[in-house]
């Protein structure tokens, strides 16, 4: 069966999903709805169009509805696809609550249609190179993995400014970076520490830092800041840094540029003379003696955000399970929900 879809909303998102879904060759873009008129001037020929998300539902010849309506529509748009059979694809988050979670999770086991959400970025270029190097066991025992994204310039904008439709930058990009952490790290989460601020913004968050203490030994750091400022090569990007016991990565940037970092040998002792730094004396932190540090490159990985296409069409005609799963992003989602009461509190929240 080829997936037929029809997509709701056609905004930002909306724009991308069928310029994408129209170079497959395994479904089709039969029909866009928006309420606005204008965002609709540029829908390709051969693509119907309407105006509510009932009529639509109604008349097009759709199988699958890819949701890309506002955050705070997603629980409206899921109940009125399923209930008109039709499977779904919806846009993250893709609930603003575990409420509305556990109501869309009734909705789907009570009309049967297959369910999936759009975190393509399992499969982002320098997330998948720092996955591969953890999954590998390259550094051997990974005690530390930090992830963070920095931007430099500070204001929302559009939806995103309003909480009420889900602004903010832990729903528009936490969302993202929090399960690609989950998705890399197999273990319980014993605890969640916060920060969640607004710099700039007065109504919605701009800056977060999450900690995420894992039952495995793993303590995972997420950062992001939209107004966080350095004049470094790549600084307004990616950042990954993993350390272990036999080694420590650095990666820079969406198109990865690091490096896998060991030392030749481990010192048995501290030696007994000193080395005399800017800031005095240290036996510890000097700099390393010729030859004592070496690198290799990071792994090379095929990936591309297409494979979630691939992968939800499959799963639509039973050929493969979903690799985004219902249980998957709700844990995500009361992740952040622990990640906002450990900022409103100041204190860490048991989590698993």
């Amino acid at each position: 069966m080829k997936v037929r879809f029809g997509v709701m909303g056609y905004g930002f998102m909306g724009h991308i999903h069928v310029e994408k879904l129209m170079k497959r060759n395994d479904c089709e873009v039969i029909a866009v709805c928006d309420t606005n008129q204008e965002k609709m001037a540029d829908v390709p020929d051969g693509i119907e169009t309407y105006s509510s998300m009932d009529e639509m539902l109604e008349k097009a010849d759709i199988n699958t509805v890819l949701i890309s309506v506002p955050n705070h529509i997603h629980l409206e748009a899921v109940e009125k696809s399923a209930r008109k059979g039709k499977n779904i694809l919806c846009e993250k988050p893709v609930a603003l609550t575990l409420d509305e979670l556990d109501k869309m999770e009734e909705i789907i086991k009570e009309t049967g249609v297959k369910f999936s959400v759009h975190q393509q970025r399992r499969w982002d270029w320098d997330y998948r190179t720092a996955k591969e190097v953890y999954d590998s066991k390259t550094l051997g025992n990974v005690y530390t993995i930090q992830s963070k994204l920095y931007g430099f310039n500070g204001n929302m904008h559009d939806w995103h400014v309003y909480p009420e439709f889900g602004g903010g930058m832990l729903f528009d990009w936490g969302v993202h970076l929090i399960d690609q952490m989950l998705f890399m790290v197999d273990s319980k989460i014993t605890s969640v520490y916060a920060d969640v601020r607004n710099v700039i913004n007065e109504k919605v968050d701009d800056y977060f830092k999450i900690i995420l203490s894992f039952e495995n030994g793993v303590t995972g750091e997420i950062e992001l800041g939209t107004y966080f400022l350095a004049d470094k090569e790549k600084w307004f990007e990616r950042h990954w840094i993993m350390g272990g016991d036999k080694g420590t990565m650095y990666s820079d940037g969406f198109a990865p540029e690091g490096k896998i970092v060991r030392t030749t040998r481990l010192l048995t002792n501290v030696p007994g003379k000193t080395t005399m730094t800017a800031s005095g004396p240290t036996r510890s932190f000097g700099p390393p003696a010729d030859g004592l540090i070496i690198t290799e490159p990071l792994p090379k990985v095929v990936t591309d955000q297409s494979y979630y296409y691939d992968n939800f069409n499959k799963a639509v005609n039973g050929e493969a399970d979903f690799v985004v799963t219902i249980p998957q992003v709700r844990r995500v989602l009361k992740l952040m929900e622990a990640a906002r009461e450990s900022a409103r509190t100041h204190k860490s929240v048991d989590f698993e």
